[in-house]
């Protein structure tokens, strides 16, 4: 199965460390933070890997060069959203299921493994913390999902996105049929609601998740990830 992962994004939160890099390439015990996440996706089995790129993209393929991955590099030319960016990589998956992830997180192996079905349905990896105000919070009803609710102020659950899917080629009509947001994006979350009215998606519980949002959360993944010996 084919993995896409979501580059392209300037990362404004780790300025000044994305000022000439992409954020996937901040350093993390000294790598950059895409090797860890290919290198996981590698030892899941995922042998062909898209990666969306944008803001300073060729240092992307100059990183791929150094440290020997292979990765087809699909342009996103202007951000306009996670869903945009899904869209760009219609060519490359062509009709086959296809998984889809955030490049500023990192899963465990078992997950990366897990998410990959070769059924009719969607999923969506969630885990569950303890304030969800910062994140879409999964709602479900026997592991189905029916609805994300961005950011909510009220409590809803525990069980929040971690921007890990698994797809059939069915998202790509429903992503055409998303429009605008307020914010100027088409949003991936709104092609997955409109799945998951269908009956289309379900959820998968991840062992463990790593957000690197911000550069307050870089001791924290450095730490992890030196516990975990990865």
């Amino acid at each position: 199965m084919k993995a896409v992962i979501m580059a392209a994004g300037k990362g404004t939160r780790m300025l000044p460390l994305t000022e000439k890099i992409p954020k996937v390439l901040v350093e993390i015990n000294g790598k950059p933070f895409l090797y860890y996440l290919l290198r996981s996706l590698g030892l899941a089995g995922y042998t062909e890997i898209g990666i969306i790129v944008g803001y300073e993209g060729e240092k992307i393929r100059d990183f791929l060069l150094e440290y020997g991955f292979k990765a087809t590099l699909i342009e996103q030319k202007e951000q306009k959203g996670t869903g945009h960016a899904v869209l760009q990589a219609r060519k490359f998956v062509g009709k086959e299921n296809f998984v889809v992830l955030g490049g500023d997180n990192l899963w465990s192996v078992d997950d990366l493994k897990a998410i990959g079905k070769h059924d009719q349905l969607n999923y969506v990896s969630g885990v569950k913390v303890e304030d969800t105000q910062r994140y879409g919070v999964l709602i479900t009803e026997k592991n189905y999902l029916t609805e994300i609710r961005e950011k909510p102020k009220e409590d809803c659950g525990k069980l929040i996105n971690t921007g890990l899917y698994q797809f059939t080629p069915e998202i790509f009509s429903k992503l055409e049929k998303v429009t605008v947001s307020l914010r100027g994006e088409i949003e991936l979350t709104d092609a997955i609601t409109m799945l998951a009215k269908e009956g289309k998606v379900k959820v998968l519980q991840a062992k463990w998740w790593l957000d690197l949002g911000s550069k307050e959360d870089i001791p924290k993944v450095e730490m992890f990830l030196r516990k975990e010996k990865i």
